[in-house]
């Protein structure tokens, strides 16, 4: 028994089927209005970037970094002027300033060079890298895209992707781009191991993860604070908010101590602390 043959669709009705999946089709983004603010978040999932308040912290606020806030400082100026600069891997442990740095820094040059802008990127968006790229290439703006707490937890595939996004050509960072990465590991790699895998491919994961960090042609590391650095940073904290108490430093290793851990940001939270004891406000 043959089949009769399925009735032609009109143009008519393809084009209200158009029109419906047109309906359906989710809206695109819009275009990215880079002259309202400093600072932006790019949304990997919509591929949007939308703006982000000013940073709040000045760079004189961040203390004891002092040779490394000239090193990043200098590299962000001639990037800033269009001059060569490097792709900047900021490394340490936690709550040294590294983050800080890089916003503070971009706020405090966006003075002197109006264009200069920051784009902030999720670390599990780094395969989104070229599409922002992508967004940012031609602009009139020079953008800093920033990827906070950088590391492959994932393995080597997240590292290839970073690589591929950095090594140049088409796809990879324009002109007036500069790449920013924080990360708590020198060579980003992660604090594990999968030995499922076997030695032979856990060894060649490891390469390719580290073969990522000699894509940032600066390095700048954050050494853990000593006792007398994070005295002297709560120090200098006190004397500029004007919270001078007399037990200041017995309080704040006693608030060290409670946080099992020396850094600026410990150093900040606790002055943060204090004026709110002291029904001070903080700019």
């Amino acid at each position: 028994m043959t089949q009769s043959p399925a009735p032609a669709i009109d143009g008519e009705t393809l084009a209200r089927i158009a029109a419906a999946l047109e309906r359906l089709a989710p809206p695109a983004p819009a275009a990215a209005d880079f002259d309202g603010a400093r600072l932006f978040h790019y949304d990997a999932d919509t591929k949007s970037v939308s703006a982000a308040p000013d940073y709040p912290l000045s760079l004189d606020l961040l203390v004891g970094i002092d040779s490394q806030k000239t090193r990043f400082t200098q590299n962000l100026r001639r990037f800033a002027g269009a001059l060569p600069a490097n792709h900047v891997l900021l490394w340490g442990v936690r709550g040294t300033g590294k983050s800080s740095l890089a916003k503070a820094a971009v706020m405090a040059e966006s003075q002197a060079s109006p264009d200069l802008r920051m784009v902030e990127i999720d670390r599990d968006a780094i395969a989104a890298l070229p599409a922002l790229f992508a967004i940012l290439r031609g602009k009139p703006f020079r953008f800093v895209v920033l990827c906070d707490d950088l590391s492959f937890e994932e393995g080597a595939a997240a590292a290839k992707s970073l690589k591929s996004a950095l090594e140049g050509g088409v796809a990879g960072p324009p002109e007036n781009v500069l790449f920013v990465a924080t990360s708590n590991r020198r060579h980003l790699m992660p604090r594990g191991h999968d030995e499922s895998r076997g030695l032979l491919a856990t060894a060649e994961d490891a390469e390719e993860t580290v073969s990522v960090s000699d894509r940032f042609g600066l390095w700048i590391g954050f050494p853990p604070m000593d006792q007398t650095a994070y005295l002297s940073a709560i120090r200098i904290y006190a004397e500029k908010f004007g919270l001078e108490i007399p037990d200041l430093e017995r309080r704040a290793l006693q608030w060290s101590q409670g946080r099992g851990a020396r850094s600026g940001r410990v150093a900040y939270q606790f002055i943060r602390d204090l004026a709110g004891e002291l029904g001070r406000r903080l700019p």
